[in-house]
């Protein structure tokens, strides 16, 4: 097996998040322990969403159930509350043997699906049904079962699926795995990047030229650009396909979270019965942070009862979603409820890390908007901002000479001069002619203030010495 006959599919897929500048930050904190001198004393990763990573404490009462659930002895310490020991017990009644380490049914244990479709009914005051659940391994595992369900054809008839740019580039990856097309339509920088209907309908007919656009996708709130994309009913179309894994990460004052299953079925007949949906959440993001446990849910709305059935026997191929994310799925959808004994702390714990993200996003845009060249939209929603800079000329050139683009040739030489790791913005597309960066809102407020005007200062001093 060489490069050239391994699948060229594969060689086409880029996943910036985790691309060539993070394996540099992680080379140079090797060196950092081995004793290498370096202008800095840590690398700090502000290149991706992991909420623990950077210091978020986990959430008492989801810790404290699985705990129970992986080590059920604890039942008997009187310290850990009776409401999760009663959620604990529920969930390992559905588990097989009462052990965690069991295998659950494919698309997920009944228990957790009913109770996610009790979350979707309250938070969209519309039915949900547990059937048109399915767990998956967080969120990318269910887009990508879903993107294969929908890609096929060659030629003229491959097909063509619109991805908002900036992207997150699961996206971009996905399909250049499946050998779909990716067509690209551009959200409004100049208007908090949102949603433009005009710049869809451009992408759709252009992409009709060439392939068959099956399938929209829209990020909301909004990841990289930290905007929160829909901002009210009337901003939203008829939508395919959502990524909805930051809806409790909404800062803005005037914003609120909108479901796009609440208003498809707002529109009613009809489009409300004919329009097919996918919905995707996870507890990796919102106020939980618990990445590495790998838990999430699609919900899919009119989809075609024999393409369902296709679906199931898709998610069966690879057994089941691991059973300690579904478990961790459903205390998020089934929190305490006033008059339970955690309902007080959990609330508290909640409240205190969505305040202090609100806090963060705001400082990030108030810093960078103060230093000369770059120009941060408010960072309305999810974790991260998406900041424009203006690159020099000679900034530009040199970094064609050294076969970069040039806000790649930035984020390295920021990385090796301060030891900040962020990731160029094309890595998620960006329009022709600008440049930007991704970082994340993450670290802790003190940690962030210095990063922010580190990043401002080196800032300066590159514009400087390309001028």
């Amino acid at each position: 097996l060489t490069l050239d006959t391994m699948n060229a599919a594969v060689r086409r897929v880029e996943y910036a998040v985790r691309g060539p500048i993070v394996a540099r930050a992680l080379q140079l904190e090797k060196e950092l322990k081995e004793g290498v001198p370096k202008p800095f004393s840590e690398v700090i990763k502000a290149n991706i969403g992991d909420a623990h990573a950077m210091g978020q404490t986990p959430i008492t009462f989801l810790r404290q159930v699985t705990a129970l659930c992986l080590c059920p002895e604890l039942m008997a310490n009187p310290s850990i509350p009776n409401d999760a020991k009663e959620r604990a017990r529920r969930l390992l009644a559905a588990c097989g043997g009462q052990s965690v380490g069991s295998y659950s049914a494919s698309p997920g244990l009944d228990v957790v699906r009913e109770d996610v479709a009790r979350y979707i009914e309250r938070r969209d005051g519309v039915p949900a049904r547990a059937q048109d659940i399915y767990l998956s391994t967080g969120a990318s595992d269910g887009i990508m079962n879903m993107l294969k369900l929908l890609v096929g054809g060659c030629g003229p008839s491959r097909t063509g699926v619109l991805i908002p740019i900036p992207q997150y580039p699961l996206y971009s990856a996905a399909l250049a795995e499946l050998d779909a097309v990716q067509l690209n339509y551009f959200l409004n920088e100049e208007r908090g990047w949102g949603l433009d209907v005009a710049e869809l309908r451009r992408a759709v007919s252009e992409g009709r030229g060439h392939c068959q656009p099956r399938a929209l996708c829209v990020i909301n709130p909004g990841n990289p650009t930290g905007g929160h994309g829909v901002t009210s009913h009337s901003r939203i179309p008829g939508i395919p396909g959502s990524l909805q894994v930051y809806q409790d990460n909404v800062y803005a004052p005037g914003c609120a979270f909108h479901s796009f299953k609440k208003v498809l079925m707002e529109m009613g007949p009809p489009y409300s019965e004919s329009v097919e949906l996918a919905s995707f959440h996870s507890i990796s993001k919102g106020f939980m942070g618990e990445c590495g446990l790998r838990g999430g849910y699609m919900e899919v709305v009119n989809l075609d009862p024999a393409v369902k059935e296709q679906l199931g026997k898709l998610v069966s191929v690879r057994l089941c979603p691991p059973v300690l994310g579904q478990l961790v799925l459903d205390v998020v959808m089934n929190p305490p409820q006033p008059g339970e004994p955690s309902y007080e702390r959990f609330q508290a714990e909640k409240t205190a890390v969505l305040s202090a993200l609100a806090q963060k996003a705001q400082l990030t845009q108030e810093i960078f908007n103060k230093t000369p060249g770059i120009h941060c939209n408010p960072v309305q929603g999810a974790m991260y901002s998406f900041p424009r800079i203006d690159l020099p000329p000679k900034a530009v050139a040199a970094a064609k000479a050294q076969d970069q683009s040039p806000d790649m040739f930035f984020c390295m030489r920021l990385l090796e001069e301060t030891g900040i790791c962020v990731i160029p913005g094309s890595g998620f597309g960006q329009r022709e002619g600008t440049f930007h960066f991704r970082m994340t809102i993450l670290p802790p407020t003190e940690k962030l203030q210095v990063l922010l005007e580190k990043l401002s200062c080196f800032y300066t001093k590159f514009v400087r010495e390309f001028s």
